[in-house]
């Protein structure tokens, strides 16, 4: 194959069992000409919901992304999918997925394994602990080797990051979900921000043990990192020689393949009327140099906050895919 396709989607709590949602042939209806579109030999997607199908107890099984890959392509392609906190089977909610046409020679995920959880003595929590607890980040980083033929190795890693948004604290919120304090809120807004810049810490560490092992590996993080270019996850992933000082480790910077797209296209999802780049494809330089092509899907992307107050059950995913091409 001369030329090849990598692209990231988030589908949105992707589930064919979620109480008071519209018919699942709705979102098939939506979502499958959109994957059918990215034509990607390599797809990673976030927010795959699974559900055990043997008792409460038994294996799940992402059973909504079977039936959106139904008759497609992609329902033959190698997969690979995150497990629970213990291994032993996917989570019910937010798995990560790597769909690959070309065979997978390893594979696993990383969550602690590289950063332990720091541990942090909340001060607002109701009633007060008595001791520091340890942030957990919410979900692994999945990653894969691709074996693209020619000798050729790709190394990709499929992220979910925190998005920012507060996290629970005991005794701080009312049964409706709204923040007793301003203070509560604030502490829980950081403890977000300790999970997403922590995971990015994890999944830049992850990438220097791939370029320790071979400096001209060809390396993709793709995902949804809810953040921009700018912001401190996708910076510490990155590792620019802006922010090293040490011009000496530009080989071993990401770089966003979003930047070769017009700044008037550059986002993936529409947030109260702000466009904003949320996904992204991080490569590393020797695969830059194979690049042809990337776009952003986001013709008909609706607003986060406005779409689903104004569209019950709406089908659609609220983030656009990314796909790149290489050659």
């Amino acid at each position: 194959m001369k030329r090849w396709r990598l692209a990231t989607f988030n589908l949105e709590s992707l589930d064919d069992r979620l109480p008071g949602a519209d018919d699942f042939a709705d979102r098939v209806a939506v979502l499958r000409p959109q994957l059918q579109r990215l034509r990607a030999d390599i797809l990673c997607l976030q927010e795959i919901n699974a559900h055990t199908t043997e008792g409460k107890h038994g294996p799940r099984s992402p059973t909504g992304l079977d039936r959106l890959l139904d008759g497609t392509p992609y329902a033959g392609y190698h997969r690979v999918v995150s497990l629970n906190r213990g291994g032993q089977r996917p989570a019910d909610r937010h798995n990560l997925v790597i769909l690959s046409r070309f065979p997978i020679i390893a594979h696993g995920q990383v969550w602690h394994d590289l950063v332990p959880p720091p541990t942090i003595l909340p001060v607002t929590a109701d009633p007060p602990f008595v001791q520091a607890q340890a942030v957990e980040w919410d979900r692994p980083l999945l990653h894969a080797d691709i074996d693209l033929g020619h000798g050729r190795v790709l190394h990709v890693i499929n992220v979910h990051l925190r998005a920012p948004r507060a996290a629970w604290l005991p005794g701080q919120k009312t049964e409706n979900g709204r923040w007793r304090s301003v203070a509560g809120w604030a502490e829980g807004f950081y403890l977000a921000a300790v999970k997403r810049a922590g995971q990015a810490l994890e999944g830049r560490l992850l990438v220097e043990h791939i370029f320790d092992a071979k400096a001209e590996a060809w390396v993709a993080v793709c995902g949804d990192f809810n953040s921009d270019d700018r912001e401190a996850p996708i910076r510490t992933l990155r590792g620019d020689e802006e922010d090293t000082g040490n011009g000496h480790l530009a080989p071993r910077v990401l770089v966003p393949l979003e930047r070769g797209i017009p700044e008037s296209q550059r986002f993936s999802v529409v947030h109260h009327g702000q466009r904003v780049m949320l996904d992204h494809i991080l490569v590393s330089r020797p695969l830059l140099g194979c690049l042809t092509a990337c776009a952003v899907h986001n013709e008909a992307l609706g607003d986060e906050l406005v779409s689903p107050a104004a569209i019950w059950g709406s089908p659609d995913s609220f983030h656009a895919p990314l796909v790149a091409e290489f050659a």
